[in-house]
């Protein structure tokens, strides 16, 4: 049996995410920015030493459509270190790069346009033969489906938005089957797409995304006549097909987004794929730590030193760190920003948020306004706002004197 044709999936670069950054001054980046290139730096370097014979990107390499520069460039000198190592790179369109107009390029179509050696941009469905050092390998490509370049039939315009999302899946799996029927089944294949299957778990991506998403049912991936599934599209590391061949996995993203992906791991897949046979593993990156501490104070006199104890223990070193401090409206004015900010120094940033309690009252007791006399609502109002009970009588004798006892 031939040897197996090593395989480096990542997916969802999405450069250009500044949250919780600032400006590094050695770059001239945002430091933000700077940990989504140290990451695919990582990966590149990975590929290299470990002799992948293909690296495959599985879409969305910008944050948005029209992306920087400066930041384009720094994609593409990553992307030439694989070019320089002649490993062949496939670089699939996601909903991030599609540009808004079909006339108009991808953000990534450059590399095709340069004829850049060894890089293969997959901006249209397609099946693709790539010879590796160890042999040729079949992709079939699934960029992210544009629904309104899929739905142009008259037949399409009088659907609901259930029988719209039906036929672009039914166009998509469509697309699927005529591709495959070209496949030659001696060869390893490998199916790459960027779409969400609706078994998957989704994370932050769907505040970030651009376009209307399309789900398509596991059944129409988990096929045998693939031998390994690489997806993009949604950001949190999963394989969908309990552990059967093919493997179908979303390698998830490089570097957390925000903090509704605190908690998942970061990094890429490596796969060493055989006609009929596959295994691979997941290879975790050291993305940037996301903390959220929760800090009841309520009871405590001092709401500082309250924070203070939350985070004994809590290493804070280089992390984007999110203190939710509860308080009563009384502690408000002593829990300022320029107390707390020291306990952070070690932090990468910081978000300190205040939740305060803020004690509802019946001001009325339970009655109806139009059952009090304008004196009686005069009181509650005044109890409401705090005042002591011995000085309602001036205030009401104040207010007879500028309304008139007939008001008052």
């Amino acid at each position: 049996m031939p040897d197996p044709i090593r395989i480096l999936h990542f997916a969802d670069l999405h450069i250009g995410m500044e949250n919780y950054g600032r400006l590094d001054p050695e770059t001239g980046l945002n430091r933000r920015v700077v940990d989504f290139l140290d990451r695919l730096d990582a990966l590149v370097a990975y590929a290299i030493v470990h002799e992948a014979d293909l690296v495959l990107f599985a879409g969305d390499a910008f944050r948005n459509r029209t992306p920087d520069p400066t930041h384009q460039r720094e994609f593409a000198q990553r992307i030439r270190r694989l070019s320089e190592a002649e490993i062949p790179t496939v670089l699939l369109v996601g909903n991030h790069d599609v540009p808004a107009m079909e006339q108009r390029a991808s953000s990534i179509e450059i590399f095709d346009t340069l004829a850049v050696p060894h890089v293969t941009v997959a901006a249209q469905p397609a099946l693709l033969r790539i010879e590796t050092r160890r042999g040729p390998l079949q992709i079939i490509a699934l960029p992210y489906p544009v629904r309104q370049r899929l739905l142009t039939r008259s037949q399409f315009r009088q659907l609901s938005q259930a029988e719209l999302d039906r036929a672009v899946t039914e166009i998509i799996v469509g697309l699927l089957e005529g591709l495959a029927a070209e496949l030659d089944p001696a060869l390893p294949t490998v199916l790459t797409g960027h779409f969400s299957v609706e078994s998957a778990h989704w994370g932050s991506e769907r505040s970030i995304m651009v376009g209307r998403d399309v789900g398509l049912p596991l059944a129409a991936l988990a096929d045998p006549r693939w031998d390994y599934v690489a997806l993009g599209h949604i950001h949190q590391h999963q394989e969908l097909n309990a552990g059967q061949h093919p493997p179908v996995v979303y390698a998830g993203s490089l570097e957390r987004v925000d903090f509704g992906e605190e908690k998942q791991p970061k990094g890429f897949c490596w796969a060493e794929v055989q006609r009929g046979h596959t295994e691979w593993r997941y290879i975790e990156v050291p993305a940037r730590p996301f903390i959220t501490l929760r800090v009841d104070a309520r009871a405590e006199e001092d709401p500082v030193a309250a924070v203070q104890a939350a985070l004994n223990g809590v290493v804070l070193t280089d992390a984007v760190v999110r203190v939710i401090v509860e308080i009563t409206a009384a502690q408000e004015p002593h829990l300022r920003d320029a107390d707390i900010a020291p306990l952070f120094k070690d932090a990468f940033f910081a978000q300190i948020n205040r939740e305060v309690e803020r004690i509802a009252r019946d001001r009325l007791e339970g009655l109806e306004p139009e059952a009090l006399t304008p004196p009686r609502l005069l009181e509650r109002f005044l109890l409401a706002k705090g005042k002591d009970p011995e000085e309602l009588p001036a205030y009401l004798a104040e207010a007879e004197s500028i309304f008139g006892a007939d008001v008052i």
